[in-house]
Parts: C-alpha cells; sequence; structure tokens
C-alpha cells in the first residue's frame, strides 16, 4: 500500500504481500481502507473481497493498539495494558476517591492529558503524581519521573511541602519517601528543543534512570507561541503545519509509552467556547408543514413530534439541529457541555483542537467555578448606597475531578468528583454534611 508503513512501521505484511502491489497501483492508503466499504475497494483493486476483509480487520487492530486502546473491560478486576501485556502497577494520585474514578490510578502505557483553566489545579494534581511514582505498589510503579516543562520551572518547594505535609507521604519512613533527586527536570523553550529532546534525550534518560512517569506541562506553549504568532495572514498554511507536527507529537509520545512500558501525562490548556443557541423552530417546522398538509390536521402515520428543548424537573436538554457539528459533538469529548449543571457561559474547550485529542488516549478535565457572596447587605452595613456595589463577588472556588474518556475505566458522571487544593495536597470532599 501506498502509506501502510508509514503510518504502522511495525506492521505485519507478511501474510498481505499478494494484496499489496495491486493495492498500490489502485494508490490505495490506509484512510481508504478503514473508512470505504470493503467490497468497493476490492472491486478499485481488482482484489477478493474476503481477503481483503482480513487485511481491513489486522489494519483496524493495530490501529486500535499503535493508539493504546482494546482489549479492556470496564470493572475488571485487572486491565491489560496498552501492549495487551498485564499492567504491572498504577500512578496513584494518593486520593482514594480520585483513584477510584480512574479505576485504580494512571496505568503505564498510555498518553493521558489533564486540561482545565489556569488555577484548576493541573499543576498540583501533576506534582502528586511526580511523587507517587516512585512509591512501591500499589499507589506507585518504584520508578523516578521526568518533568519537562515548557513554562514555569518546576515548583520544588510545592514539593518539598507535600512531601512533608500530605498524609500519605509524611507518615512514610525517611528511606522510602519519594525523594526529589528522582525527579528529572527540563525545559524546552521551543518547539525544536522540545523535539530533540523528546525524540532523542527522552528514551535515553528512561533507560538510564529508570522512569515511570514522563510530565509534559503543558502541550500548548510552545505550539501556541510558534503559531500564533505569525498572525491570520498564512493561518490555513499554520494550521495545516501545526496539525502535522501534533499527529507527529502524539504518534512519538504513545510509542515511547508503550515501548519503554510508562505513563506519559501531559498538561492541556483551554479556552473559551462561544455557540449559538439552537433555533427552536428549524426541527419542529418540518413537522408542522407535514401536518399542514393533512387537511383534517391529523399527524401522518410515521411523524412524530420533535421537541427542541426537553425538560424534566430541572434537567433541560437542548437537541441540536445538526447533530453531526463539530460543535454538538465536542461536549462529548471536551469535558464541558455534557451535563445539566453546565451553562453557556462556562464551557471551555482544550486548547489543540480535534487533531490533538486523537492522538491521546485519556482525558482529564479539571473543572473550576466560583462561588459568588451577596454583597448587597454589606454596602448598607457600611452606610453606602448597595446600588453603587457590586451585587456579587467571587467568595471561594469548587473544583471537579472529571474522567472525560479513558480506555481502562468508564467516565464520569456529570461534573465528576469535587475536590479541594489544600497545603497538604489535593482532596476529595465528602459528600457528607
Amino acid at each position: 500500500m501506498t502509506d501502510l508503513l508509514q503510518v504502522l512501521p511495525d506492521f505485519d505484511t507478511k501474510p498481505y504481500t499478494h494484496l499489496l502491489p495491486s493495492l498500490d497501483r489502485a494508490l490505495i492508503t490506509v484512510n481508504d481502507l478503514v473508512t470505504l466499504e470493503s467490497a468497493d475497494v476490492a472491486k478499485r483493486a481488482q482484489l477478493p473481497a474476503g481477503d481483503l476483509r482480513r487485511l481491513v480487520d489486522a489494519v483496524i487492530g493495530s490501529l486500535h493498539q499503535h493508539l493504546g486502546f482494546g482489549g479492556v473491560e470496564f470493572g475488571a478486576s485487572s486491565f491489560l495494558s496498552a501492549s495487551g501485556k498485564p499492567a504491572s502497577g498504577r500512578i496513584s494520585t494518593l486520593d482514594e476517591k480520585l483513584d477510584e474514578a480512574l479505576g485504580g490510578g494512571l496505568p503505564p502505557d498510555y498518553l493521558v492529558e489533564v486540561t482545565g483553566e489556569s488555577g484548576a489545579g493541573k499543576t498540583q494534581l501533576l506534582l502528586t503524581l511526580l511523587l507517587a511514582s516512585q512509591l512501591p505498589p500499589p499507589s506507585g510503579l518504584s520508578k523516578s519521573a521526568v518533568y519537562i516543562s515548557t513554562e514555569a520551572p518546576l515548583a520544588t518547594t510545592r514539593l518539598t511541602q507535600l512531601l512533608s505535609g500530605h498524609p500519605k507521604l509524611a507518615s512514610l519512613a525517611s528511606s522510602a519517601k519519594p525523594s526529589l533527586s528522582r525527579i528529572l527536570s527540563i525545559q524546552t523553550p521551543d518547539l525544536e528543543s522540545q523535539e530533540h529532546i523528546i525524540r532523542y534525550q527522552l528514551p535515553v534518560a528512561i533507560r538510564k534512570h529508570n522512569v515511570g512517569l514522563v510530565v509534559l506541562d503543558s502541550v500548548a506553549a510552545n505550539y501556541r507561541a510558534e503559531f500564533e504568532k505569525r498572525g491570520p495572514r498564512d493561518g490555513a498554511a499554520s494550521m495545516a503545519k501545526r496539525g502535522t507536527q501534533l499527529m507527529q507529537l502524539g504518534a512519538l509520545l504513545r510509542d515511547l509509552a508503550r515501548t519503554e512500558g510508562i505513563s506519559i501525562v501531559v498538561a492541556n490548556q483551554v479556552a473559551d467556547r462561544f455557540t449559538n443557541p439552537p433555533p427552536s423552530a428549524s426541527v419542529s417546522n418540518a413537522v408542522s408543514r407535514s401536518t399542514s398538509a393533512n387537511s383534517q390536521g391529523v399527524e401522518p402515520e410515521g411523524i412524530q413530534q420533535v421537541t427542541p428543548i426537553a425538560s424534566q424537573g430541572e434537567e433541560t436538554l437542548v437537541l441540536s439541529p445538526d447533530p453531526l457539528a463539530l460543535d454538538h459533538q465536542q461536549r462529548w469529548f471536551t469535558g464541558w457541555g455534557d451535563n445539566r449543571f453546565d451553562s453557556p457561559q462556562t464551557l471551555k474547550t482544550p486548547s489543540l483542537g480535534l487533531v490533538w485529542t486523537n492522538q491521546i488516549a485519556c482525558r482529564i478535565a479539571l473543572i473550576k467555578e466560583p462561588v459568588f457572596a451577596d454583597r448587597r447587605n454589606m454596602g448598607t452595613a457600611n452606610g453606602q448606597d448597595p446600588s453603587t456595589e457590586e451585587d456579587h463577588h467571587i467568595s471561594k472556588w469548587k473544583r471537579w475531578f472529571k474522567v472525560v474518556f479513558a480506555p481502562w475505566t468508564p467516565s464520569s458522571d456529570d461534573r465528576g468528583i469535587e475536590f479541594e487544593v489544600r497545603k497538604k495536597g489535593i482532596h476529595h470532599v465528602s459528600k457528607e454534611t
């Protein structure tokens, strides 16, 4: 095939050598194989349909393994890693409820993204994982960690604070405690140095220092600095080039996680999502026109009334007139917009778009929302006109830990698990009052 070995370099072509020359002559690509009907491709390449279906099944299976999913059953007490072998351990968040949402923690062999706006707790979670990876099973992998920074340097002061204050770390003997000396810190100021470090230096460091976790914080910073500074003139060309580089980075990180048996966690930024409300009449107009054609006003058989907005108690579901539109689809893989608590004003979209989303195996969204306090009575108490004061101010923030998608555990319900960022580390908020 024209690009089979470029997409899947390790694919075993021996059972299909009699098919590949005909596919090459017909200019059949891997994309054609997995998206077109096998009968149509077989007719175009003049090949037996049965043999071609077996090739398609093998290619799809290899793609699943290469992307880091497949062969996993939710709820199983033991799960397979992305390489198809039993997982050797998991990295704990050091909080039982958050670990429960992750099915026990972060397994090796996967590329995982932690996304959220500034102040949501991304860095706090990543620092906790850097320490937890050094713990023995079942809380860690008994291995070192690498921290690759594209923005701020490693927060060693906060790491020291966690070592002395976290309940699960402070109680350990000094010989069993994680150490800052087992966290390798690297800074990448631009895309060129980032690619060089990940492609050439990182594999050597993993083997030399027995690394089990690699953290990239953040994946979007260098791409934003590189491509957004060019302005709108060559926007299409820049987007195409960025998409290609993102696919290369994703393939490199996934292959590194699988071949070295490590967990790779990347932090990602978010942007505000601006959406237009779906037109309420677009869905029902077709039905109204059909019913008006009936002289007696009886609804024709087989046509059911469609309501754009369906309410059940406090829950409201907006039915999009275009379910195939990206604006409708992205609510199921971004972490925002897929439950009844989300309002249009708080919707976010992880940076780097759909191209990057297709590279990761798991997305964890850290959601932050303000809690407002009423200030109207405060102005009256101080002898001021309450109309000159703002009605509300932010008294605190609430945060939720949400598994958006993962191949080894189900997605979180609604917002996920509420948590707090404390001096002693991140901790879930108990629902008991």
